[in-house]
């Protein structure tokens, strides 16, 4: 496994991180106690570090099994926790839930009951609530680091423009700043490319991906040399939730799991490794999120940084799955630029530019 520090910190994360939504069967499809136990040995025999939870996840038991299996295995120094805040448990409650400091307080200490620590690793925003300030969000869990109840804090699922004006925040009110940006990612959504990834690498932050399969639409349940379509898999059960990470069948994502299915073929390695091993190596991304109900997927996936995927087949994952390009991104495209330059030939530095340093040793690397 390999480690790479978490955004602009000295906080070492392993490239794949356990996502333990699945920790607890109280949805109808989770995994069962023993069945998330096991993968979470799996995991942690495998290097990996990074576990990711939240409040709300399987009514609080993923947390509360997460909590257990760390203290079972003596591992709460070797292993990071990172878990979320913002959505209520108590209908009818309006504090119960959102970013407001009241909330944030409360929720922290439910996660640490649950979890059974005196302190969590990485904590996050889990969705931007459209009402709290990013300077209240920021100033209150800059508190928690200075009480040590937190060591770094993230956003997930906010506006670019709320990221970037809390990230300013914190860097000129020396407070502590993001560490990481828990954003959804994959070939059948890069949306965040036209503005989180630039983000990112000039405001000192990562990305942090959830769902690099798509919900499972890129996990190989999907083939279409086998007919595989809309009506098999746990992601046809809740396309219709109202949730839009659940919308996944669409014509161009057809298209796209089609040529995915081919290059996984090329390669001699399932669609699931190929999936995750491309948006593991995007820029900006610190850690992917991996998620499984079962042993087998979770060891698959573990698969997914064993090799490279040539730059040919790269290109053709690329030109697939392009996002869109809407206003005002058209204006940043090479013939406009051109017309601004005078066709001059500019842009950002090379890469060699930038320093870079790879650790190796006892299979890790810290970029």
């Amino acid at each position: 496994m390999d480690y790479y520090t978490l955004g602009n910190t000295g906080l070492k994360v392993s490239r794949l991180a356990l996502g333990t939504m699945t920790f607890g069967d109280d949805w109808g499809w989770g995994a069962d106690e023993a069945s998330a136990r096991q993968l979470f040995d799996t995991y942690l025999a495998a290097g990996g570090n990074f576990f990711d939870t939240a409040d709300l996840y399987t009514n609080g038991n993923s947390e509360r099994m997460l909590g257990q299996f760390v203290r079972e295995t003596k591992s709460r120094d070797r292993v990071v926790l990172a878990t979320k805040f913002s959505y209520s448990a108590e209908p009818g409650n309006p504090n119960a839930g959102g970013n407001g400091r009241k909330n944030i307080l409360r929720a922290v200490e439910g996660s640490l009951q649950r979890l059974g620590t005196d302190y969590i690793d990485l904590y996050l925003l889990h969705t931007w609530d459209q009402v709290t300030p990013a300077a209240e969000v920021m100033h209150t869990l800059d508190t928690l680091v200075r009480s040590g109840k937190v060591r770094y804090v993230g956003l997930s699922d906010v506006p670019a423009w709320y990221a970037a004006q809390a990230q300013t925040l914190a860097q000129e009110r020396h407070l502590e700043p993001i560490s990481t940006l828990q954003l959804e990612y994959s070939l059948a959504e890069r949306s965040i490319e036209f503005e989180y990834t630039a983000l990112a690498k000039h405001l000192g932050t990562s990305i942090m991906v959830w769902s690099p399969l798509a919900s499972g639409l890129l996990s190989g349940k999907y083939k279409p040399s086998q007919n595989g379509g809309a009506g098999s898999g746990r992601l046809s059960t809740v396309a219709d939730s109202g949730n839009p990470a659940f919308d996944k069948f669409t014509e161009k994502n057809w298209a796209v799991v089609a040529e995915l299915e081919q290059v996984a073929q090329a390669l001699g390695r399932s669609m699931a490794q190929v999936a995750v091993n491309w948006v593991v190596n995007r820029p900006g991304v610190a850690a992917v999120l991996v998620g499984a109900t079962k042993l087998h997927q979770l060891e698959d996936n573990l698969g997914a940084l064993e090799f490279e995927i040539p730059p040919e087949l790269q290109q053709r994952l690329d030109r697939v799955s392009r996002p869109a390009i809407h206003f005002p991104y058209t204006f940043f495209e090479p013939g406009l630029q051109g017309m601004i330059t005078g066709g001059a030939t500019v842009g950002d530095k090379p890469a060699s530019y930038h320093s870079q340093v790879r650790v190796e040793g006892e299979g890790a690397g810290v970029e």
